[in-house]
C-alpha cells in the first residue's frame, strides 16, 4: 500500500524508492500541468465568463450545465449563475435516478431559477444495452451510460445554438483511477459490437455520438467543453456545504450513489466480479487533494459500503428491473471477465483524433 495514498496491489500499482505511488505522482503532475490556481485560474475564469456572456448575450441561454443530482454538476450549477450566467441545465434519464437525485434536481434547479431540458432515454433500448454489456463480462458497463450524456449535451448544445458546455469533471477530486478499471468513454464502436453481438433491441433515441457527429459539433460548430471547477480553488466538503445550507441539497452515502444501477455497480457487480473496491482511488484522491486523512481513509475502506440487507434489496430491484431471474443474473456474473478489446474497439484511433480535435479548438 502507498505510503501517501490507500492505493494498493490490488490495482496494477508502481512505487518509488520512498513507497509513494505512480498515482500520487500522475496526480501531482495533472495538478501541477492541467489545475490553474490563483490569480492564474482566476483570470481564466474570467476571459471564459466574459467569452460565454459575449456571445450568448441576444440569446435565452449562453451555456449548458449537465446536472445528475451530484455534489459536482450541482455547484457547477451553482456557480453558473453566481457568475451572472443563463444556464440551461440537460439531464439524461436512463431510467435509474434514486428518488433523492430527483428531488436533488428539482429543488436545485428550482432555488437557482435554471430551466431544465430532459433527454430521456426509451427504457427497453436502454435495458437491451446494459445487458448486452453484463453479457459481454466486460468492466466498464457504465460506458453506456457515459457515452449518452456526452451525445445528449451535444445535441441540445447544438439545438439551442449553445456554444459552451460546462462540466463538472475535475482532476482534485477525480485524479486517480486505474485505467485497466474503465474504458474509453467515446469507443461507440466498441460499444455497438457488444451490442450487435448481444442485444434484441433496435436503437431509435439512444444518443450515440459518432466521429462524424463529435467533428461536426466540435469543428463545425465550435461547441466546447469546459471544465471550470479546474480553474478555482475547488474543495468537496466546502461546495457540499454551500449547496446544502443555500440549495436544499442532500447528501449521498458514496460518490456517484445518484443513480441506482451505478449504486449497485459499484458495490455488487465491480468487487464480487471484478475484484475492484473504486472508494479505493476516490478516497487516495481526496487524500492528495488534503480533504480527507490517510488514517480516516483507511478506516472507511474497512467498513462495508452496504449491509448485506441494503445490498439484497438493491440486487432484487436491479434484477428485476432488467426482467431477469435471480439464476439467470448469477450465471451471468459467474462469466469470465473479458476485456473491451476482446470486442471491435476504435480506441486508440478515437483518442488520437481527440487530441486532434483538441489542438485545432485551442486555435
Amino acid at each position: 500500500i502507498c505510503k501517501r495514498c490507500i492505493m494498493d496491489t490490488t490495482t496494477p500499482i508502481k512505487f518509488d524508492e520512498n513507497g509513494i505511488c505512480n498515482y500520487c505522482h500522475e496526480y501531482d503532475f495533472k495538478i501541477k500541468s492541467r489545475v490553474l490556481k490563483g490569480e492564474e485560474g482566476k483570470k481564466k475564469i474570467e476571459r471564459i465568463v466574459n467569452e460565454i456572456k459575449e456571445k450568448g448575450k441576444n440569446q435565452k441561454y449562453d451555456c449548458i450545465v449537465g446536472v445528475s443530482g451530484g455534489v459536482d454538476s450541482t455547484y457547477v450549477a451553482y456557480l453558473a449563475k453566481k457568475w451572472g450566467l443563463k444556464p440551461l441545465a440537460v439531464h439524461l434519464d436512463n431510467g435509474w435516478n434514486t428518488k433523492k437525485a430527483a428531488q436533488n434536481i428539482s429543488r436545485v434547479l428550482k432555488k437557482l431559477s435554471i430551466d431544465l431540458q430532459t433527454y430521456v432515454i426509451d427504457w427497453e433500448e436502454f435495458k437491451d444495452l446494459q445487458l448486452s454489456f453484463l453479457k459481454a463480462s466486460v468492466i466498464d458497463i457504465e460506458v453506456v451510460t457515459d457515452q449518452a450524456i456526452k451525445a445528449a449535451l451535444y445535441k441540445m448544445a447544438n439545438k439551442f445554438n449553445i456554444k459552451y458546455v460546462l462540466s463538472g469533471v475535475n482532476f482534485v477530486t477525480e485524479g486517480i483511477m486505474p485505467s485497466e478499471w474503465g474504458h474509453y468513454k467515446g469507443d461507440y464502436i466498441n460499444l455497438l459490437d457488444i451490442h450487435k453481438r448481444f442485444g434484441n433491441v433496435k436503437l431509435k433515441t439512444y444518443p450515440i455520438l459518432t466521429l462524424s457527429q463529435r467533428f461536426y459539433y466540435q469543428i463545425i460548430k465550435n461547441i466546447q467543453t469546459l471544465e471550470v471547477l479546474n480553474y478555482i480553488p475547488y474543495n468537496k466538503e466546502k461546495a457540499k456545504e454551500i449547496i446544502i445550507e443555500e440549495l436544499g441539497w442532500e447528501d449521498y452515502k458514496h460518490k456517484h450513489h445518484e443513480s441506482m444501477f451505478t449504486r449497485f455497480f459499484q458495490t455488487y457487480i465491480l468487487p464480487r466480479k471484478f475484484g475492484i473496491d473504486k472508494r479505493i482511488p476516490h478516497l487516495s484522491a481526496l487524500i492528495c487533494a488534503g480533504e480527507v486523512s490517510r488514517k480516516k481513509a483507511l478506516e472507511e475502506i474497512k467498513i462495508p459500503p452496504y449491509t448485506e440487507e441494503e445490498m439484497r434489496i438493491d440486487k432484487e430491484y436491479v434484477i428485476k428491473k432488467f426482467g431477469l431471474s435471480e439464476d439467470e443474473f448469477d450465471e451471468i456474473m459467474k462469466l469470465p471477465p473479458k476485456a473491451h478489446s476482446d470486442y471491435k474497439s476504435g480506441e486508440k484511433l478515437l483518442r488520437r483524433l481527440r487530441r486532434i480535435y483538441s489542438g485545432i479548438i485551442k486555435k
